[in-house]
């Protein structure tokens, strides 16, 4: 009866999320004594109406199962008292103040060149920032700061990161081989967040960046449930097939409590090299209806223009070796919008990512 009831349960999805409630594993006992079953469920949320949803749903599923009695106890973590950059309480990365999610709804819009380009912007503005290359499948970060050679220093069971062009930089491109495929389900991809959050010796700093992989899955999740995400930022190009994603992502943002700081406009624009002129070959402008559709704005249009590509591809980002380009300056611009929105939400009392907390058990990064 015990695989019958869990079975079933895995019928029940996690509110606002495709996953069941079995593939997250929050199903922690089941019991059948005399026809009776008693579930303990323990999930990753306080809010009452979760629970509620949950309850209401495991009930109807097991219904079938002509159960004489169904006890369901469902365990929610408790609010810590104690005051934190967040109302959620929730920090394994303590010594980092803020933390600013880049996350986009599809692949190739140019979020790894965004994320450090306002990464380095933002440290020229005198502040202390990290990169973590969070995009698991696809780490781009290292080749594009010129890394892909540099190997991390171990310090007992934790990793050092990197220190390049003034910023903190860790990255799976730098933890396995070139070229190396990963081929991880969503329990590794977890797994390897909490790991590269946790087991990673960052230093005191201001912003750490969070270059997501593209979509809403795993990876954003368990970011959220980890560490109290000060910010998102949703990069986009200007087609319509890219801001249908966006609005994926956007919304994302908001079922995990996450304040959107704004939307990056890439590729708006071709910076011709020849005469200087601005040619609009994908359009532009198209991100600021989204973005009063989700009370946010647009930071920055970026322009496709050539040293950007070249930057990238060399391991010379435009904002620390081009500061006068068109680009480096609309970067800048986004950054300080950016430090903005995290100095008002922390001013009204931190983002309030309350709704996912974590589950954890602490191997270390060095065991992969």
């Amino acid at each position: 009866m015990k695989e019958q009831i869990l079975e079933k349960l895995k019928n029940v999805k996690y509110p606002n999320f495709e996953k069941d409630i079995v593939s997250f594993g929050f199903v922690k006992e089941i019991k059948v004594e005399n026809n009776e079953a008693f579930i303990n469920i323990e999930i990753a949320s306080s809010n009452p109406e979760i629970s509620n949803e949950i309850r209401k749903n495991v009930n109807e599923v097991l219904s079938s199962l002509n159960l004489k009695n169904i006890e369901i106890n469902i365990i929610t973590p408790k609010i810590p008292e104690e005051k934190s950059n967040s109302r959620s309480g929730k920090n394994i990365v303590p010594q980092v103040k803020n933390f600013i999610m880049i996350s986009s709804g599809k692949g190739g819009v140019g979020k790894s060149t965004t994320t450090v380009n306002l990464a380095i912007s933002m440290a020229k503005m005198g502040k202390k920032v990290g990169i973590l290359d969070a995009d698991i499948y696809g780490p781009n970060i290292p080749r594009m700061l010129g890394e892909t050679k540099t190997q991390p220093e171990v310090v007992g069971q934790r990793l050092k990161p990197i220190l390049t062009h003034g910023v903190y930089m860790m990255s799976m491109g730098v933890l396995i081989e070139e070229g190396q495929g990963l081929m991880w389900r969503g329990a590794m991809i977890m797994k390897a967040m909490e790991q590269l959050l946790a087991d990673v010796i960052w230093p005191e700093l201001d912003v750490l960046f969070l270059d997501m992989p593209p979509g809403t899955g795993d990876a954003q999740i368990t970011s959220a449930q980890s560490i109290p995400i000060t910010a998102g930022v949703c990069v986009s190009t200007p087609q319509t097939v890219s801001l249908d994603d966006s609005k994926r992502a956007l919304d994302m943002f908001n079922k995990l409590h996450i304040p959107i700081a704004g939307i990056v406009e890439n590729m708006s624009g071709f910076l011709c090299p020849d005469n200087g002129k601005e040619y609009d070959i994908f359009g532009k402008g198209t991100t600021e209806e989204m973005a009063k559709a989700y009370k946010s704005e647009v930071l920055a249009q970026i322009p496709i223009e050539m040293i950007v590509r070249e930057g990238g591809d060399d391991g010379k980002p435009v904002s620390f070796y081009h500061p006068e380009s068109v680009s480096s300056k609309r970067y800048l611009m986004a950054a300080e919008k950016i430090w903005n929105f995290i100095e008002k939400i922390n001013n009204e009392g931190g983002a309030d990512n309350s709704a996912i907390q974590p589950i954890m058990n602490g191997k270390s990064a060095c065991s992969h």
